[in-house]
């Protein structure tokens, strides 16, 4: 048991990354579905709020609890995790452009996979550059 806790306790951050991750896919699908369905908003007008509504629960998530930052520059701080964010977006749809019309994979598949690199991507960017402790 001892030797369970302190597993958890060493690799704290990528479970809490990834607990938050599955909550802020889970926030992008809900705010996607209720735009096309309850709102009826054209879909792809639907995604771009969907997006925002998950990179501003993710940013949230990812200061204070994943990498618990303590920057005071919270404005610059923002403005960097979003252009990263813009970048995986852009890597999420190079990839699944790839993977359907190049190679013509399902789009599930493809979605599960892009998501894969996605998060990885996210995550790297967010511990190397976005909370970066300052020294």
């Amino acid at each position: 048991m001892k030797t369970i806790l302190q597993l958890v306790k060493r690799h704290q951050e990528i479970i809490w990354y990834i607990f938050f991750g599955v909550l802020t896919t889970a926030v992008n699908w809900i705010v996607f579905q209720v735009c096309v369905e309850l709102l009826s908003i054209n879909w792809s007008i639907a995604n771009v709020v969907a997006w925002i509504a998950a990179v501003l629960f993710a940013y949230v998530t990812n200061r204070t609890v994943v990498f618990q930052s303590k920057s005071t520059d919270i404005a610059r701080e923002f403005f960097v995790f979003v252009q990263f964010r813009i970048v995986s977006l852009l890597m999420e749809m190079g990839v699944m452009f790839l993977l359907i019309e190049m190679i013509g994979m399902a789009t599930f598949a493809s979605k599960v996979i892009t998501s894969v690199v996605v998060v990885i991507a996210n995550y790297v960017f967010s511990k190397a550059v976005i909370f970066k402790e300052r020294r």
